[in-house]
C-alpha cells in the first residue's frame, strides 16, 4: 500500500520557521515528482513547491520563492518543506503529493493533480 505521511506542522509565530515532513512507504519516493500544496480556510487548494523526479529540478510559487525549500533524503524516503520567514498567510494545512510522471513543477502546480496525496499537517502563523 501507499502511504504519505506529513508532519512537523504547528504552531509558530511570524518570522519563525518549520519543516515539514513527507514520508513515504510502499514506493520509492526518489522515483517520483514530489509537490507541497496548502489550502487554507475558504480557498483553493494551490501548489507551491515541487522537485522533479528526472533532473530534480525544484520550483517555487513566487510567494514561497526565497523562503520555502524543498528537499529529498533519499536515505530516510522522505522529502522536506522548510519553511522560514513565515508568514500569517502561510497559515494552512500542508499536503505532500508523488507523481510518477516526468512533468514540470510549475505545471504539476497549477494542475493540482497527483497519484498519491498525504493526509496533510496544519501550519498556523500567528503572533
Amino acid at each position: 500500500q501507499v502511504q504519505l505521511m506529513e508532519s512537523g506542522g504547528g504552531l509558530v509565530q511570524p518570522g519563525g520557521s518549520l519543516r515539514l515532513s513527507c514520508a513515504a512507504s510502499g514506493l520509492t519516493l526518489d522515483l517520483y515528482g514530489i509537490g507541497w500544496f496548502r489550502q487554507a480556510p475558504g480557498k483553493e487548494r494551490e501548489g507551491i513547491s515541487w522537485v522533479g523526479n528526472s533532473d530534480g529540478s525544484t520550483y517555487y510559487v513566487d510567494s514561497v520563492k526565497g523562503r520555502f525549500t524543498i528537499s529529498r533524503d533519499n536515505a530516510e524516503n522522505t522529502v522536506y518543506l522548510q519553511m522560514n520567514s513565515l508568514k500569517p498567510e502561510d497559515t494552512a494545512i500542508y499536503y505532500c503529493a508523488a507523481e510518477l510522471l516526468p512533468r514540470d513543477g510549475m505545471s504539476m502546480c497549477v494542475m493540482g493533480e497527483a497519484l498519491f496525496w498525504g493526509q496533510g499537517t496544519q501550519v498556523t502563523v500567528s503572533s
